[in-house]
């Protein structure tokens, strides 16, 4: 049994294929007229969401409710965290409550393992900063095993806004143990300090990457955490590293495009590549219910 999930390292590879292998199981569901099982009937899990998310949270709540658990939505706005209450304080609340899961996603690196040092339930970090998001890397690995049969030996180039992305660090980590190649492709200046150190390696040049893999992650542009130039221009930045039609056009036949979402349509991807039949954006959102059902299983569903 896994007590938490906080970054997609405390995942080995036995570990994460039989979280993805129970989301296949997971998936099969839907298929079926009642699409709920018992298996957390009687426990609590709390979303408690310090930033926006509608895709994340909303694929938490459907995945916990398949799982028959009580489902509490907690948002700092119009909450006791808009008049000052701590992170802290905020646990040892959702503690007296009797939450046997909390799933947070707070705009401050760290958070969830400062949490789970003050609760005894289990705790789902569903984005920290820029730090990680590992079910979002656990989804992503899904879709590549569905779409191309196998993660071991492929190669996944990850394109954009590496510095400020927690997707791409936590999928650099898990498509590694899983035995992928991971290639980072990015402008010099949104690559972080210290990626020498990550497994994967890294590239300046798109177009010399892309007749090489199996599966490109275009990054969305995050704008919101950019307080300074990182790029001349909008228009230069989809120049250089968006993917279009003629780029899409470079890669392997088999080969497939994905995207965690929000999408900037026109600057890191063109509607005409996120809309094709290569594109696996609305799988992704898919499966994201069923790898987030089999990661509530394996932490609450054995525990007595």
């Amino acid at each position: 049994m896994i007590q938490h999930l906080l970054s997609a390292a405390d995942l080995d590879a036995a570990a994460a294929t039989l979280i993805l292998d129970t989301a296949t199981e997971m998936a099969a569901m839907a298929d079926r007229d009642v699409k709920k099982l018992p298996t957390l009937r009687g426990r609590t899990v709390v979303n408690l969401f310090y930033e926006d998310s509608t895709r994340t949270r909303i694929s938490f709540e459907a995945a916990a409710k398949r799982l028959s658990a009580d489902v509490i939505n907690f948002s700092a706005k119009g909450s006791s965290v808009s008049k000052g209450e701590s992170l802290k304080d905020t646990a040892l609340t959702l503690q007296a409550m009797g939450a046997d899961a909390v799933v947070i996603r707070h705009p401050a690196s760290g958070a969830p393992h400062r949490l789970a040092n003050w609760i005894a339930g289990s705790v789902l970090n569903a984005g920290d900063g820029t730090h990680e998001h590992p079910t979002q890397a656990l989804l992503d690995a899904y879709t590549l095993r569905s779409r191309l049969g196998r993660i071991a030996g492929r190669h996944v180039a990850i394109v954009g806004d590496v510095l400020h992305s927690r997707v791409a660090r936590s999928n650099v980590l898990l498509l590694n143990t899983l035995g992928a190649k991971v290639t980072l492709v990015a402008p010099p200046t949104l690559v972080p300090v210290g990626v020498g150190a990550w497994p994967a390696g890294v590239s300046f040049d798109l177009d010399a990457v892309l007749p090489d893999v199996d599966a490109v992650m275009m990054l969305r542009v995050q704008k919101e955490r950019m307080g300074e130039a990182y790029f001349p221009s909008a228009r230069e930045y989809s120049r250089r590293y968006g993917l279009d039609g003629q780029r899409m056009r470079r890669l392997p036949e088999h080969a497939i495009v994905m995207h965690p979402g929000p999408m900037n349509r026109g600057m890191e991807i063109t509607p005409e590549v996120a809309d094709s039949a290569r594109s696996t954006i609305v799988e992704q959102v898919a499966n994201g219910v069923a790898v987030r059902m089999a990661a509530l299983y394996h932490m609450l569903g054995s525990v007595k």
